[in-house]
């Protein structure tokens, strides 16, 4: 799934791609049934207007202006935004909404599982406080995060995917900070001391960096990362143990068996 770092590579892609265009036509792509995308009333108050800024929140992208209104885009499991000039590039498939500016620019919302979702919104703020998503992986301070966190009851790994205690981090990051910092994803957070906490912060941050300035291109990534070897049965790069998973707050997590405890 789509994590922190994906969402900004999209984003960049449109604040490279798409502003200051004009649109003109903002319309649902084919077979759209079963997934969230703006009715009538609200595509019409985007044609005219332009996307003059981008934002993201965690997980969640968006494009608009400071009167609005705006996009707000969650690509779910495998979607995507794509930039793309008709006439000379083909429309990605599975293309859900299509926003067309002046000129030939496109901007395609490709989601081929359809578990991602597109609104119209008046600011990234409101709609942020609106679903009750916690501050930005990126941004919340270290205080803040060893409160959150240090004051979880269940399993460290939930503590870190629960969106609306911190935002952007998901099941990969997720395991990849614990495999890092040492410690287990079932592990009580409420167990953990402050020095680990601030450690696990740090981790964080310094994971998400990192591949954000690959523009999520994870073959980039150290060769010691779990992330490049994220798979039941493989050799851990850093110790010599061994990968296993188990389920922990009915998500799949990957772990060493030897330097995680």
């Amino acid at each position: 799934m789509p994590e922190l770092p994906e969402a900004e590579a999209n984003r960049r892609r449109i604040e490279d791609k798409c502003l200051n265009r004009t649109i003109e036509e903002a319309v649902p792509g084919d077979n759209v049934t079963y997934i969230e995308l703006p009715g009538d009333n609200e595509r019409a108050r985007l044609v005219g207007r332009q996307f003059t800024e981008t934002h993201r929140h965690g997980k969640l992208i968006f494009a608009g202006s400071k009167t609005g209104p705006w996009i707000c885009v969650h690509l779910g499991m495998t979607g995507s935004l794509i930039p793309f000039d008709e006439g000379t590039d083909e429309q990605p498939s599975a293309t859900k909404f299509l926003i067309r500016f002046e000129g030939d620019r496109a901007l395609a919302f490709r989601c081929p599982r359809k578990l991602g979702w597109l609104r119209v919104v008046d600011s990234p703020e409101e709609e942020v406080e609106r679903i009750g998503f916690g501050p930005d992986a990126l941004e919340i301070g270290e205080d803040d995060f060893v409160e959150v966190i240090g004051g979880t009851n269940g399993a460290v790994k939930s503590a870190l995917i629960e969106q609306k205690k911190i935002a952007g981090v998901g099941n990969l990051w997720s395991d990849e900070i614990l495999f890092d910092v040492g410690i287990v994803p079932d592990r009580k957070a409420n167990e953990l001391d402050e020095d680990t906490l601030r450690k696990m912060y740090g981790v964080m941050r310094d994971r998400l960096r990192a591949v954000v300035k690959t523009n999520a291109d994870y073959s980039q990534l150290p060769d010691d990362w779990l992330v490049r070897h994220r798979k039941k049965g493989e050799d851990c790069r850093r110790c010599g143990g061994t990968i296993r998973n188990k389920t922990v707050g009915g998500r799949s997590a990957y772990y060493c068996d030897r330097h995680q405890d």
